[in-house]
């Protein structure tokens, strides 16, 4: 394909501002955005990797309404594909989704809308776009372009992985003029590699934004009564804010989600587990209601647009840096101060083990995602800047500090544990390594324990020779020599600790080990500065509940969730700037012309009730 001069090139941006503006109602792009808008508009296909929050969606959707025809979106949730186009009507754009949600009659009448050109948008399920029946309909109308949103689905590394995915280079096949776009916020490179293989885009150009995400505070701690410390995390930086609570068990979720509620916390359940009808209303809930809490597995999450989401909390370990990443980038999508909160034990390790090794995947499998494992129990152990150390694990480079992290806030003591951890690996090997830490620090300790005597581990030179620490202290000192990888579990017995090639030159005393000093967690008063809802002046304050109140009363009006009238952002900055006239509310973050005139004159009408 020949590429365009500059005026060219300058009129394509220039037009696709326009709708930027008029439409979306912002004033300019972000990122790499203007780079894969112009590479659409002129017919070229691109793959996409932004953060999630990045502005990937209107990468593709501002190119539909540019070119002549429809823009067909492959969603592979229906929860997605729902939310956006409810999205889209709220600013007139001609929208529709095809998937099982739909009786006959509205399948027939989005066709036929279709067939009459009346549809920009039309998103579909990647089983229903493979259906004959629907590759024909597209085959009779103008096609703008294809998306293929969350295309990390055609990883089978990936536990987000759909087989009908691998399907999509039919659309290459059958529609070769019509440009094609892939995104995703999974950034490895191996997902990379096999999305341009599957889908046949090794001619599309690559668009890789940055994916920090400044707005995010990463917060790591210690399990030491994980629900209270959540409790303390949640009552005292997010009182009234909504959040996603994450678990590694559906028990778990489901026995949070119930203490939460005890507590006075609207929060609900949601897993793989529960009825479908029931999983959808959780989801829509938590879309519609603001402060309200969804305390899930990782069935939860992928696609949801919730842009006020303050905090992803783990109260678990996730199962590598790509799913930690992926759930926290949930949280302050507005672009809005958020938090990343995890608390994590060495039982989260041996768990995750565990269950990695009896299941049915395949040795290859089985490595990778070991090495995954470590990646992310290193990333907890870290005592350097954790936003640093979460980019570089992408191939990003970070120059300073983030100043965002726990690390950065509050420097992070190390001591001189070579004694300790010899102490601690010389205990492992005398007792046969084949005993988790519990039973250890017993013999550390020199405990006289019934099964200590029945096993003759107190006439080991290692027994009492601990005493100088605390359980605590030896619970991370173990902790740290697994993450260091100088121990070992057994995930194939019952989680013994066993040790690796590694430890022989600590044990030797031939190399100095420091390890992370635990600091104790303090209880946190009042919001963090900077919180999205907190406002120094008590008018502020209370205009800023006034709007929130209205975009409620509008949202139930039009039985669409709140932020899909006005997002947190953009609600600020009317508190901010307090605009007198439909002119100067035009100006504002967020707002377009359709919302412009369909909200304008009530936002306005709050604005001059509060002395604006």
């Amino acid at each position: 394909m020949m590429q365009p001069d500059a005026d060219g090139a300058r009129d394509v941006l220039a037009r696709a501002r326009e709708v930027l503006r008029r439409v979306f109602g912002y004033e300019d792009f972000r990122g790499q955005q203007a780079g894969v808008i112009a590479e659409l508009i002129r017919g070229g296909d691109a793959l996409v990797l932004m953060p999630t929050g990045g502005g990937k969606s209107l990468c593709y959707q501002i190119p539909a309404l540019v070119r002549e025809g429809v823009g067909i979106v492959v969603s592979p949730l229906i929860a997605l594909m729902e939310d956006q186009v409810r999205s889209l009507l709220q600013l007139g754009v001609r929208a529709a989704y095809l998937n099982s949600t739909l009786e006959l009659e509205e399948m027939r009448e989005v066709e036929a809308r279709l067939l009459a050109g009346e549809l920009d948008l039309l998103y579909v399920a990647p089983e229903r776009l493979l259906q004959p029946r629907t590759l024909d309909l597209l085959g009779r109308v103008r096609l703008a372009l294809f998306a293929i949103d969350e295309a990390h689905c055609v990883s089978q590394w990936g536990h987000d992985f759909r087989p009908e995915y691998l399907q999509l280079s039919v659309l290459h096949q059958r529609f070769p003029s019509v440009p094609r776009v892939a995104l995703t916020a999974t950034a490895d490179a191996r997902t990379r590699q096999e999305i341009v293989e599957r889908l046949a885009l090794q001619t599309a150009r690559v668009f890789s934004d940055s994916f920090d995400r400044p707005n995010i505070r990463y917060r790591v701690t210690v399990k030491d009564r994980a629900r209270e410390q959540l409790w303390r995390f949640i009552d005292s930086e997010h009182p009234e804010d909504a959040g996603i609570i994450y678990c590694l068990s559906r028990k778990r979720v489901e026995e949070t989600a119930t203490w939460l509620s005890e507590r006075g916390r609207v929060a609900l359940p949601y897993h793989a587990g529960l009825p479908p009808e029931v999983r959808a209303e959780h989801q829509r809930r938590f879309l519609y209601e603001e402060g309200l809490i969804m305390v899930a597995t990782i069935a939860f999450g992928m696609g949801i647009d919730k842009p006020n989401v303050r905090f992803v909390a783990h109260l678990d370990l996730p199962r590598s840096l790509e799913a930690y990443y992926q759930e926290t980038g949930r949280a302050g999508r507005d672009g809005l101060p958020a938090n990343a909160w995890l608390a994590y034990g060495l039982q989260d390790v041996i768990t995750l083990r565990q269950m990695l090794e009896s299941s049915e995947a395949g040795e290859q499998r089985k490595r990778l995602e070991r090495h995954r494992l470590d990646a992310m129990l290193g990333f907890c152990e870290l005592t350097t800047c954790r936003r640093q150390a979460l980019l570089a694990h992408f191939g990003e480079t970070l120059d300073q500090p983030c100043g965002n992290c726990d690390n950065c806030l509050e420097s992070v003591p190390t001591w001189d544990a070579t004694e300790a951890a010899q102490k601690a690996l010389s205990t492992v090997y005398r007792t046969g390594q084949r005993f988790g830490v519990s039973y250890l620090i017993e013999v550390l300790h020199g405990v006289k324990s019934e099964r200590v005597l029945a096993l003759g581990h107190d006439r080991l030179s290692t027994f009492g020779i601990g005493l100088e620490l605390e359980v605590a202290q030896w619970r991370s000192v173990f902790r740290q020599l697994v993450a260091r990888g100088l121990l070992d579990v057994d995930a194939e017995g019952h989680g013994g600790l066993r040790l690796t090639e590694a430890c022989r030159p600590v044990l030797r005393g031939e190399q100095r080990l420091l390890l992370r000093q635990e600091r104790r967690q303090p209880r946190q008063k009042g919001k963090p500065r900077g919180a999205p809802s907190a406002f120094a002046a008590p008018a502020d304050q209370a205009l800023w509940e006034a709007l929130r109140e209205k975009r409620r009363e509008l949202a139930r009006e039009q039985g669409v969730p709140p932020y899909v009238i006005f997002n947190d952002a953009t609600l600020r900055e009317m508190v901010e700037y307090r605009p007198e006239t439909l002119e100067q509310l035009r100006l504002l973050y967020g707002v377009g012309e359709r919302k412009l005139a369909l909200y304008g004159e009530e936002f306005l009408a709050v604005i001059r009730a509060h002395g604006g």
